[in-house]
Parts: structure tokens; C-alpha cells; sequence
């Protein structure tokens, strides 16, 4: 890791935080994977035109409940690796999930002469994807928190 000075505006010199390349360099690999997975399910479950697109769907809500699971584990968790969020949330689920793709099919579907689908697709993924966050989080949680026996009097 380097370290060097730069200058500010007022010409006094600060020290830049050093690079730490593990971070990038996992966040990549995550989204290498992540990336793959995500065209594997474009593969096995093409759109036609004016279709519905069922694989951008599949991977964006999958994708939002993973990841309300992983942040509900990582807060839930003592002190988990300092990769794990870069590698499984930004790179995985990051590239597992997909607004791009997502907005070129909506405009597809309306320009293929399928409002209806462009506007549920639409529409749908946002609320489900948002739904997938929030049952990921509780779900994990309640998985993950220690059950606590009451006894009843006899």
C-alpha cells in the first residue's frame, strides 16, 4: 500500500488514505460471479419480444432478498470478514441485479406494443423488489436471533 501527499487548494500538503486493493479486487470477483449468474438465468429463461422478461424479474427480487438477508447477518453478526459485504453484496448481488436491463425491458415491452406488460413489469418489480428487501431482513433476523424459552407455571 502507498500512501502519498497531494496538495489542497491552499497549497498545505494531506496525506491520502492508502489504497487497499483487496477491497476492488473482491468486489470484482463478486461481480464476476454475480454477473454470470445473472446471464445464466437470461439463457435458460429468454424474453421474447412484448414478452414477459421472468429472468430480469427472477434476479432483481432474488437478488433484493439476498440482500436484506446478508445486511440483516452482517448487523446480526459479532464481527464478520471486512470482505464479505464488498464480495457478496456489491459484487454478487450487485451484478446478480439489474436496474439497467430492467428499464431497457420496460421501454421494449411498450415499444413492442405491450403497454400493459411495460407498465406491470414496471410497476411490479419495484414493489416486489422493495417487499424481497424487507422480508429478507425480517426473515434472517428472526432466523438468526436466539429463541427464548418462557416457562408457564404449572
Amino acid at each position: 500500500m502507498r500512501t502519498s501527499p497531494s496538495e489542497t487548494a491552499s497549497g498545505v500538503a494531506v496525506a491520502r488514505r492508502p489504497i487497499q486493493w483487496d477491497v476492488p479486487l473482491a468486489v470484482a470477483a463478486g461481480g464476476a460471479i454475480g454477473s454470470l449468474a445473472r446471464y445464466g438465468l437470461a439463457v435458460a429463461l429468454p424474453t421474447t419480444p412484448g414478452g414477459f422478461p421472468w429472468a430480469t424479474l427472477l434476479a432483481n427480487v432474488l437478488g433484493c432478498l439476498l440482500i436484506g438477508a446478508l445486511m440483516a447477518a452482517l448487523t446480526e453478526a459479532g464481527r464478520p470478514h471486512r470482505l464479505l459485504r464488498p464480495f457478496v453484496g456489491i459484487g454478487v448481488l450487485g451484478g446478480f441485479t439489474t436496474l439497467s436491463t430492467y428499464v431497457i425491458e420496460v421501454i421494449d415491452a411498450g415499444a413492442a406494443g405491450a403497454p400493459g406488460v411495460a407498465v406491470l413489469y414496471g410497476l411490479g418489480t419495484v414493489v416486489t423488489a422493495l417487499l424481497a428487501v424487507v422480508a429478507g431482513l425480517v426473515l434472517t433476523r428472526a432466523a438468526l436471533r436466539p429463541r427464548i424459552r418462557r416457562t408457564e407455571p404449572s
